[in-house]
């Protein structure tokens, strides 16, 4: 009878135990990046500047609008895991006044967009043509969106704390070139079934029934979020 361990003349269980080692990191990883994407995903989820942005946006203007904010939501997400990925989130931490000043910039930015949108709470809304109506998305909705993601710099923080939590210390390069597409695909998906279910007709027509209190109503939490970024860059004594 041939026992298992017999092969060790020809170099079988070694082998086998380096394939199932790395099965096993490979798995681990997976998991990691698993466990990354689902903490990101409640993180969109929950409500803030980049869920109203995208809803008022969809409602407001079209659903291609609301997709392009969708994306510009994606490509901050990218910035933020790459900003994490290459070590930058350390140096915000440790170079205080950068991340204050970058509070304050981006604070002031959410209160600039809730004035905006209070100020247009009145005005209707005109319909552009079908070709105005992309050539306005690619660039309008896209930049709105981007910066409104960018405009909180804890974000970064968060995403870096996420990280430092769920991955592994020997994440392999090949992982660290996928993980922001990966996050890019979590952030653009979830605000792009946002865009996709605020644009439909309903939606539509219940939001120019009562346009000015919606867009009130979402100024008014954007100037809150604007407000409270403003407050925390203020030096703690």
């Amino acid at each position: 009878m041939i026992r298992f361990w017999d092969f060790k003349l020809s170099g079988a269980p070694p082998l086998l135990s380096l394939v199932v080692m790395a099965q096993g990191v490979r798995m681990e990883i997976i998991l990691s990046i698993s466990s990354v994407l689902g903490a990101l995903l409640i993180g969109a989820i929950s409500p803030g500047p980049s869920f109203v942005l995208v809803a008022r946006t969809s409602m407001a203007a079209s659903r291609v609008d609301g997709l392009f904010a969708a994306i510009g939501m994606g490509i901050g997400g990218v910035i933020f895991s790459a900003v994490v990925l290459l070590g930058l989130q350390a140096a915000l931490a440790s170079v205080p006044w950068l991340y204050l000043t970058l509070k304050l910039v981006g604070g002031l930015y959410l209160v600039y967009l809730a004035v905006r949108i209070w100020r247009g709470a009145k005005e209707p809304i005109v319909i552009p043509g079908t070709e105005e109506k992309i050539r306005r998305s690619v660039k309008k909705p896209f930049l709105l969106g981007l910066f409104t993601q960018l405009s909180n710099p804890k974000t970064a923080v968060v995403y870096g704390s996420i990280f430092a939590a769920l991955l592994p210390h020997n994440l392999p390069p090949s992982a660290s070139l996928m993980l922001p597409f990966l996050v890019f695909l979590v952030e653009a998906g979830w605000y792009s079934i946002v865009a996709l279910v605020l644009s439909s007709e309903s939606s539509r027509a219940a939001y120019l029934q009562s346009k000015m209190h919606v867009d009130r109503v979402a100024g008014g939490v954007m100037g809150l979020l604007g407000f409270k970024l403003i407050a925390a860059a203020r030096p703690v004594p």
